[in-house]
């Protein structure tokens, strides 16, 4: 690229517009999956657990893969590793929109895990070299409200493809959005890397991703199998046992994938803490929100899709003015009262029943959306801020981790305690139904809706009128565990974080200077 160190910074908002249409295919493809997911159920008569595995095989590959992504990026280059990530997510995409069973969607989603792996870190590790530090804050706020702003808007994306087109659509979507980023990214985004980077962990690597795959696999069988059931306990001891062993690893390793001293600092533990909660919520609570309002309320995927756009507007109206509050009241302060507000938000669902008016539940989503944006940004911020500049993309990484990491156990443990609590109130229900439709009904919401359009009007009207408030009876209990986690959350931040960024020492100060020095062209001028 033939421009000056000079031109680079002073396009730096033009860079941070291509690092956001990059990250808004990962916020899209997080929540579009979940408007298909009645239609992906017709399509090809997928279990509850297959189509929490669509949602699931996704954040796991690319939970398991950032912290290795991450650093490959800071070693190779980051726009290297953004660039390679888009390709990977777009052939990725392709395959999976002409996917002819769950099988094969299962691992085109695992595989655009892996593309998204390398696309998130080095957004926010290229937009950590090109902003200076006064301007940081505003950036990330930015930044985090257009991965919310995917998030949200994936819902009425899916919905508006959905009423048009074939359910391979909601993957398509993603192929021209693709092409853009690559495109500009090769003639603005600058290329930056860590001047002095370590060797890959790989032992650290495959250790973080067994323990993360054991625990997710035994969380989403757990209600199928049992929650005692000898090989749900297995792969939870196994996982338990493969994350300390990771720990020991990377305490003792040389040349650790993650450096286990960030967690010293507090604005970077109780940072993560925070993005880990934000997450865990949203994404068990999107996946919950979904099925109950196409199979409890009778939306369509578009009449759906469109009432989850609150979620959208809320999380850019808290990210995009966080660091206003940030300056006035600090940190913590600001990342707590976020939390709170999620908690408070997530009790009044409790008191949700199937025919709650939608006025009801589409402030509900804006208010929740706002304390998650108020959360998210400035914790987000805490934690690029807590490490030297040389090691953005693992500190990303971390960042990223969290997020995907908690929205896997958000949507696997809130997935499993709506599927339990839903089985169990449905017992009576399916009682007269014959064996085979009684387990059918009895394991989703959607495969009752099936077994209803096979049965008499009035038995059919029973059955899905006692679905429906199975569903939200099973809702209501599993909203009831993200308020408890978003209460501990906001109390542990009041606890822990301080209110700004911590005094930079000399060595912190040396190595941002000397990532800074890695901007290519060289950033001499740009500073």
């Amino acid at each position: 690229m033939s421009v000056s160190g000079g031109s680079v910074y002073q396009r730096r908002w033009w860079i941070l517009g291509l690092l956001s249409l990059s990250l808004l295919i990962i916020g899209l493809d997080n929540t579009i999956l979940n408007v298909a997911i009645p239609t992906l159920q017709r399509e090809f008569d997928a279990s509850a657990t297959e189509l929490q595995w669509m949602v699931d095989a996704y954040i796991l590959v690319f939970a398991g893969l950032l912290l290795t992504m991450g650093s490959l990026g800071d070693r190779f280059g980051r726009k290297r590793a953004l660039q390679l990530g888009i390709v990977v997510f777009g052939l990725s995409s392709l395959f999976a929109a002409y996917a002819e069973s769950t099988a094969q969607l299962i691992a085109a989603r695992a595989l655009m895990g892996i593309g998204g792996a390398l696309i998130m870190p080095s957004t926010l590790s290229i937009l950590t070299n090109v902003f200076p530090r006064e301007e940081r804050g505003r950036a990330i706020s930015v930044w985090a409200g257009v991965a919310g702003l995917g998030i949200g808007l994936g819902p009425i994306t899916g919905g508006l493809l959905l009423e048009n087109f074939w359910w391979g659509s909601v993957f398509l979507i993603n192929i021209p959005i693709a092409l853009i980023a690559i495109v500009g990214g090769i003639v603005i985004i600058p290329e930056s890397r860590d001047p002095h980077p370590a060797p890959v962990d790989v032992p650290g690597a495959a250790l973080s991703i067994g323990a993360v795959t054991a625990l997710v696999f035994a969380i989403i069988e757990a209600p199928a199998r049992g929650w005692t059931d000898a090989v749900v306990l297995a792969c939870f001891a196994g996982g338990a046992v493969l994350a300390a062993a990771f720990v020991v690893w990377e305490v003792r390793t040389p040349h650790p994938m993650l450096n286990l001293s960030f967690f010293k600092n507090p604005r970077f533990s109780a940072g993560a803490g925070a993005i880990a909660i934000a997450f865990f919520a949203m994404f068990g609570m999107v996946f919950g929100l979904t099925q109950y309002l196409q199979f409890v309320q009778g939306y369509t995927p578009l009449e759906a899709g469109a009432r989850m756009v609150p979620l959208a507007l809320g999380v850019v109206v808290g990210a995009g003015n966080s660091h206003r509050l940030v300056a006035k009241l600090g940190t913590d302060k600001v990342v707590a009262l976020g939390l709170l507000l999620v908690t408070v938000v997530l009790t009044s669902m409790s008191l949700w029943r199937p025919d709650t008016e939608y006025w009801i539940v589409g402030t509900t989503i804006f208010l929740l959306a706002v304390g998650l944006g108020n959360a998210m940004a400035p914790a987000t911020d805490a934690v690029m801020g807590a490490v030297p500049e040389a090691n953005a993309g693992v500190a990303s990484a971390m960042n990223d981790v969290t997020r995907q990491v908690a929205g896997a156990f958000g949507v696997a443990i809130i997935g499993s305690a709506i599927n339990t609590v839903y089985s169990r109130s449905m017992a009576d229900a399916v009682a007269g139904l014959p064996p085979e439709a009684a387990a059918a009904a009895s394991d989703s919401i959607g495969a009752a809706a099936r077994v209803a359009l096979l049965a008499p009007a009035q038995a059919a009207n029973r059955l899905l009128d006692a679905a429906g408030m199975a569903f939200s009876d099973a809702l209501n209990v599993a909203v009831l565990v993200s308020a408890s986690a978003a209460l501990i959350g906001a109390v542990l931040v009041v606890r822990f974080m301080p209110a700004r960024h911590l005094p930079v020492d000399q060595r912190a100060d040396s190595a941002e200077q000397a990532a800074a020095d890695t901007l290519e062209p060289p950033a001499e001028a740009a500073r």
